[in-house]
């Protein structure tokens, strides 16, 4: 298992075919939400992730302070069905902070976590922000770290 982290202009067409690949995999097909994966942030993240087979095992995407929050935060977080289990994803939510602690220079993160891992994402410093809300019809809450 290799692990990139890379800006979309940096990105090859092969990576960002995998990428993609993985997120309609995980978010469209398997969790059945159809919605416009394409949505114009990818070209000001920075994505992350980990590939064996040039396949992509975890990913997420990055965004300075100001571009979707007021924070610094962190999106599209998925493991694919070969990664589950393996820790590959609490290995991404690690690089994920260290990226923006060390590029970005803050601690502050804000997250959109689905509701089923508020655990997994307290477990890094996440709390709970009391923010709500259904998302494709899956429960969600906004989680601050500081």
């Amino acid at each position: 298992m290799i692990w990139k982290v890379k800006t979309f202009g940096e990105l090859s067409t092969s990576e960002l075919y995998a990428i993609i690949k993985a997120r309609i995999d995980v978010f469209v097909v398997e969790q059945n939400c159809p919605y416009p994966d394409l949505d114009d942030y990818d070209q000001k993240a920075l994505h992350i992730w980990a590939e064996s087979d040039g396949n992509v095992l975890a990913y997420c995407r990055i965004f300075d302070k100001g571009i979707k929050y007021n924070e610094t935060s962190i999106g599209r977080v998925l493991s694919t069905s070969p990664a589950r289990g393996t820790g590959a994803g609490k290995q991404l939510i690690k690089y994920a902070i260290e990226t923006i602690e060390n590029r970005l220079r803050t601690s502050e993160i804000r997250i959109s976590a689905q509701d089923y891992l508020l655990k997994f994402y307290s477990d890094f410093g996440f709390s709970d922000t009391g923010k709500k809300y259904l998302e494709d019809n899956i429960p969600h809450t906004e989680m601050l770290r500081k």
